[in-house]
């Protein structure tokens, strides 16, 4: 795979640019304090579809909008940290483009002015997020509504997250796209607002950990506020003695039901509340029968209201 050589200022973003168009095909751009490309935020302006963008281990105080498609952008090692610097109003990352991965990069205290900043905030189709950690963002990830879209999660951390300012923010917010995916992950400390919030059509949940854990005070560990197909399966949640909404720990179909739903499973899940009142695992407000299978509630949990079963 060809590797790009810069040989202008980065001042001169023109200059850079067409040095990049010549060079022909896509290739690597190398960042970090001991490359030409010093900045995520340079690799982002003269990127082409198919380049990899990798960025040495260090503390970066900056921000990108990455308007090309086809990328794959992914630190070299540990301790690659975006943080304190927020583009567009919008987040650190501002994904534009299509087809974009992220991989092993953590993302620090995004926040903007109408408090709705994000770690990355997702506005193109198809984005794959992998080993990446969002510590104490107002989002994590927020996503905007785009039909045909599909959000995967893999083997990532989301600590701290969450703000209540005028309008809430969330571990993840996904608005109006396809699918969201999220498999082995991690959530922790959430701060009012949910962990996991999705208007998916359909939401997978694997192999999750989800946790209020004993300073958190999050709404819900998970909320379909649509409806929308859901499978959780082999989860292990935790609402903790703080939580802001003490009634419900899954939500399906509270803002009322405007996906098409035909199936919601939840099975397999370990469930605990340090509550000390009662508390619903399970709240489906659609008509569409939640099936629960397998889970194990500890605590004072009535497993579910409203349309469904439970089985052993």
């Amino acid at each position: 795979m060809l590797v790009r050589s810069y040989i202008v200022p980065f001042s001169l973003i023109a200059l850079l640019a067409a040095c990049a168009m010549g060079t022909g095909g896509a290739g690597v751009l190398e960042v970090g304090p001991s490359q030409r490309l010093k900045l995520p935020s340079q690799a982002a302006a003269v990127a082409r579809p198919g380049d990899i963008v990798r960025i040495a281990p260090g503390e970066y105080t900056d921000c990108a909008v990455w308007r090309t498609s086809m990328l794959t952008i992914e630190a070299t090692g540990e301790g690659a940290v975006l943080k304190d610097k927020t583009c567009a109003g919008k987040g650190i990352f501002v994904i534009d483009g299509n087809d974009i991965t992220v991989r092993n990069l953590t993302f620090m205290r995004a926040a903007v002015p109408d408090a709705n900043g994000a770690g990355i905030r997702a506005e193109g189709r198809n984005l794959t997020v992998e080993h990446s950690r969002f510590i104490d963002n107002e989002n994590g990830l927020l996503a905007n509504a785009v039909p045909g879209s599909t959000i995967r999660i893999v083997d990532s951390e989301f600590r701290g997250n969450g703000k209540c300012e005028g309008q809430c923010a969330h571990g993840i917010y996904v608005s109006a796209i396809d699918r969201l995916e999220i498999e082995h992950s991690r959530f922790f400390d959430q701060h009012v607002g949910h962990h996991i919030k999705s208007r998916a059509r359909r939401t997978t949940l694997i192999g999750n950990e989800i946790a209020d854990g004993p300073n958190g005070n999050s709404s819900y560990l998970v909320d379909i506020p649509n409806g929308g197909d859901l499978l959780m399966q082999g989860n292990r949640l935790q609402k903790g003695k703080l939580a802001e909404n003490n009634t419900t720990a899954v939500s399906i179909g509270a803002e009322g039901v405007k996906n098409p739903t035909k199936e919601l499973f939840v099975r397999g899940n370990d469930f605990t509340s340090d509550l000390t009142v009662p508390t619903v695992f399970v709240r489906n407000v659609t008509t569409t029968p939640a099936m629960l299978a397998g889970n194990h509630l500890h605590g004072t949990v009535t497993p579910l209201v409203g349309a469904g079963s439970v089985s052993p």
